[in-house]
C-alpha cells in the first residue's frame, strides 16, 4: 500500500533543555476556566467544562531567548491573546480518575490560544460552531516544553502577559476553576487522550486585541517566557 502523496511530517513542539522534540497528537482547549475570564465574557459560576480544537499543525513553536514571529491573520480585525498554561500528555488513556491524572502528564508549556474575536462573537449571535475563530493557521503560539519532574510547583505558579512592556494579564494557575487533573479526568471521559496531545487549560482575565508589530511577552513561573512578534 502506498501513499497518494508524501504525507506531511508531524507538528512538534522542542522540549526545554534538549534537542528531542515532542510530537502533537491533538490540541484541546478549555473555555473559560478562570471565574474573573469567565465574568467577563458574561458568564459566572462554577460550569462543567466545556472543550474546543485546534488542529495539531496550529502550533507556532517559539525557542527560549528567541522571539517567534506571530502572523496577522485574514478575516479579522479583533485579534485577542489568551495566555494559558498547557499540558503536554505522555500517557494516555480514557476515563481517568483526577486522583490519577497527572501521572497522565509528561510536560508543561506557556501557550497562547489567538482568537478571531470578531468571528467568534458573528458565530455565536448566529448560533453556529466558531472554529473559524479558535482554529486558524498559527493560532496556538507555544514555548518549549519543560518534563513535569523539572516544572516546579506549576499548579500553583503566576501566569502573566504583557504587550509592548505593558502588563495585560495576570493571576495564578491556583485560580483555575478545574484544576488540570480536573481536567484531564473530564476530557478523558469524552475522548481517549493519546500521547502528544496537548490542553490548553484556559486563560485568566485581561484577554485583550493586539496589532501588527505587538510584541507579547508571557510567562508562568519554573517555566520560563514566551515571547512573539505580531507580523
Amino acid at each position: 500500500m502506498r501513499h497518494v502523496f508524501p504525507p506531511a511530517a508531524p507538528a512538534c513542539v522542542p522540549v526545554a533543555g534538549s534537542d528531542a522534540l515532542f510530537p502533537v497528537h491533538r490540541i484541546f482547549c478549555v473555555g473559560r476556566n478562570y471565574a474573573e475570564h469567565a465574568r467577563e465574557m458574561g458568564f459566572s459560576g462554577r460550569e462543567p467544562p466545556f472543550f474546543f480544537m485546534k488542529p495539531a499543525d496550529a502550533v507556532v513553536p517559539v525557542t527560549a531567548g528567541e522571539t517567534g514571529r506571530l502572523p496577522y491573520p485574514t478575516l479579522t480585525a479583533d485579534l485577542h491573546h489568551e495566555i494559558e498554561l498547557v499540558a503536554a500528555i505522555g500517557q494516555g488513556g480514557s476515563n481517568i480518575a483526577a486522583a490519577d491524572a497527572l501521572a497522565h502528564v509528561w510536560g508543561y508549556a506557556i501557550g497562547l490560544d489567538m482568537t478571531r474575536r470578531d468571528l467568534q462573537a458573528d458565530m455565536k449571535k448566529q448560533g453556529r460552531p466558531w472554529c473559524i475563530a479558535k482554529g486558524f493557521d498559527a493560532s496556538a503560539p507555544i514555548s518549549a516544553i519543560t518534563p513535569a519532574a523539572q516544572a516546579g510547583d506549576v499548579q500553583h505558579a503566576a501566569i502573566w502577559l504583557e504587550v509592548n512592556g505593558q502588563q495585560r494579564q495576570a493571576s495564578r494557575i491556583d485560580r483555575m476553576i478545574w484544576s488540570v487533573a480536573e481536567v484531564v479526568a473530564h476530557l478523558s471521559a469524552a475522548w481517549t487522550l493519546r500521547p502528544g496531545d496537548l490542553i490548553f487549560t484556559g486563560t485568566p482575565e485581561g484577554v485583550g486585541a493586539v496589532r501588527h508589530g505587538d510584541v507579547l511577552e508571557g510567562g508562568i513561573d519554573g517555566l520560563g517566557t514566551l515571547r512573539l512578534a505580531v507580523a
